[in-house]
């Protein structure tokens, strides 16, 4: 999901070049089907559309990458004070970063197959550890990923109970050069190409073992703190 995005292109063209999947679906609101994160009806029809495709190619679900997210918009920037909070743009970071994902999961972690291994995994921000905020501000989108975390681990936890094989798990992908951190990248920051992250949350994938699951991953494997 997200595969229009800078990390989500990146992904789908990292795993297109792998040769590890029969199969790799693309997924976002430009492309066929559409997928609208704000309307459950689409994330419905749209995993609709994956099952029926699994069967018709005999295939089991092995990986769903959910890339998307949003920090800011044209008309919303994050919040450096409590007197800029505004309930239109904690709700629209909400939807997007932690309700959207937590239906993405109501509608595909059924998929995956309920023997052997497979991933779920979304796109999280460091920012969102409770643990780790030292410098405060960012306040909906600090707090929208802190829900999303909560809602993966929760989550991890029925699915073991469906898959024991299967893996959820929220992961940080660093500092990206893209649309989404490019106003905020710091002098010094190290801040990597779309390709370079991809490569590098795919190698943290590939590492995940079953007792990861509802975990919170930084892209160079470590745990985060919640």
């Amino acid at each position: 999901m997200g595969a229009t995005g800078s990390i989500g292109s990146a992904l789908l063209s990292e795993l297109q070049s792998s040769g590890g999947f029969a199969s790799i679906v693309g997924l976002s609101r430009q492309n066929a089907p559409t997928l609208e994160l704000t309307d459950e009806s689409s994330i419905r029809a749209v995993a609709l559309y994956v099952a029926n495709q699994l069967e018709v190619d005999n295939l089991a679900l092995k990986l769903v990458i959910d890339a998307t997210g949003m920090l800011h918009s044209a008309t919303q920037q994050p919040e450096k004070s409590w007197t800029q909070l505004d309930a239109s743009q904690m709700e629209q970071a909400f939807a997007i970063n932690a309700i959207g994902p937590a239906l993405l999961m109501k509608h595909f972690l059924p998929l995956l197959p309920r023997q052997g291994r497979s991933v779920f995994a979304t796109l999280s921000a460091k920012v969102g550890s409770i643990g780790d905020n030292r410098l405060g501000g960012w306040y909906s989108y600090r707090a929208s990923k802190a829900a999303l975390n909560q809602l993966v681990h929760t989550a991890a936890i029925e699915l073991q109970r469906r898959a024991p094989g299967a893996i959820c798990v929220a992961l940080h992908p660093g500092t990206v050069d893209s649309a989404l951190s490019q106003p905020f990248a710091k002098t010094g920051l190290a801040v990597r190409t779309p390709a370079e992250a991809a490569q590098r949350l795919l190698a943290v994938i590939a590492g995940l073992r079953a007792s990861d699951s509802g975990g919170f991953f930084s892209h160079d494997g470590e745990p985060l703190p919640w």
